[in-house]
């Protein structure tokens, strides 16, 4: 699609969020507002304050269960399109999590789409990726290094059965550390019928049952807490969020040895900055093969990145004939690590953002 220039932007970066002007909602705050519009529930893009949320219905219960109680929210199934402030905004699987959605945002014949966190790899715990044609595409570059190439959900499963027959050898369980909200859904997912007995952290054990009663399919767990004093641990997979590993929870499995499930565990180094005995290359992010893909698909002759490894990416897409550019946001990571990734400057129309600037802070995927 060509891009429309305008001179005020449909959409752009402000102190709360993501910004519509001529909606006036944002997409994804993170400063309360009075009207937002939420991709996932997350807590770097779910956060609690607002007067209103918009919300895909796919994403509801987990809305409701992560915000106070009493929190206004209105659900919107994926490509129903309401109107705004006389701007029309849709909602469409985004691959990244249950319920997690891009908003399309159209007026006066214009189409942006903000991606919020997404991947293009199959996930039977949530809808795909959904490509959407538009002239402005809003993405997020978490993993935007030609480095990052995620394996098959065959070889993930493969990996994290030898590395539970070692632990069973040595008489101790397996930590998987996973993202409570996504990720330990999915490597549930992904064992299937071949799970075997596993045990789960309270907080991925609560949003494990929000996924089955939305109809997720699931194999069965057990809380950890549950399990008797004496328990054999021989084998069993533990899953728990990456912060609890090394904590005092993780104390009563004693030597069972800590796996990370991310992205970042593509590189060793990271593996050692963790504090983990071995990394299970899994992430709810695209890989670069896949940001390119969804770049394509959208036919956007304009890309703005706001999160992660931006320089190659905005350096490869403007060798490609794109205007790419960055925005400044507050997007961070989703169990607090400090892996690299990247913030840059504020896009402009005129000023191109400092490549030198992309390669600071970072979150653990």
């Amino acid at each position: 699609m060509n891009t429309k220039h305008t001179h005020s932007p449909l959409i752009h970066a402000a102190n709360q969020g993501l910004y519509c002007p001529a909606g006036d909602f944002w997409i994804d705050p993170w400063r309360p507002v009075a009207r937002a519009v939420i991709t996932h529930a997350h807590a770097d893009h779910l956060r609690p304050g607002c007067d209103s949320y918009l919300v895909a219905r796919p994403g509801l219960a987990l809305a409701r269960a992560r915000l106070p109680e009493g929190a206004r929210i209105e659900a919107v199934e994926y490509g129903e399109a309401v109107t705004v402030n006389g701007v029309r905004v849709s909602l469409h699987p985004a691959g990244h999590v249950l319920g997690s959605a891009q908003v399309r945002v159209e007026h006066r014949g214009e189409v942006w789409v903000v991606s919020g966190d997404y991947k293009l790899d199959p996930d039977p715990t949530c809808e795909p990726f959904e490509p959407l044609r538009c002239h402005t595409f809003i993405s997020e570059c978490t993993f935007g290094l030609p480095v990052y190439r995620w394996p098959g959900p065959k070889a993930v499963a493969a990996e994290l059965a030898q590395l539970r027959r070692q632990a069973a050898a040595a008489g101790t369980a397996l930590l998987l550390g996973a993202y409570a909200l996504g990720k330990a859904q999915r490597v549930l997912a992904i064992l299937g019928d071949t799970a075997g007995p596993v045990a789960l952290h309270g907080a991925v054990d609560r949003l494990t049952a929000v996924y089955r009663d939305c109809g997720v399919a699931l194999p069965p767990t057990r809380p950890a807490a549950e399990l008797p004093r004496g328990h054999d641990w021989a084998g069993e997979l533990v899953i728990a969020p990456p912060s609890a590993l090394n904590g005092a929870w993780a104390r009563r499995f004693g030597a069972a040895p800590r796996v990370l499930a991310s992205g970042w565990m593509t590189v060793r180094g990271a593996r050692r900055r963790r504090g983990v005995d071995a990394g299970l290359v899994l992430s709810d992010h695209a890989d670069w093969p896949g940001l390119l893909r969804a770049v394509e698909a959208t036919g956007a002759s304009r890309v703005l990145l706001t999160h992660g490894h931006t320089a190659p990416l905005v350096r490869h897409l403007r060798q490609a004939g794109i205007d790419a550019g960055t925005l400044r946001t507050e997007y961070g990571g989703e169990d607090g690590s400090e892996e690299p990734a990247a913030t840059a400057g504020a896009y402009t129309e005129t000023a191109a953002p400092d490549d030198a600037a992309a390669d600071t802070a970072g979150q653990g995927r």
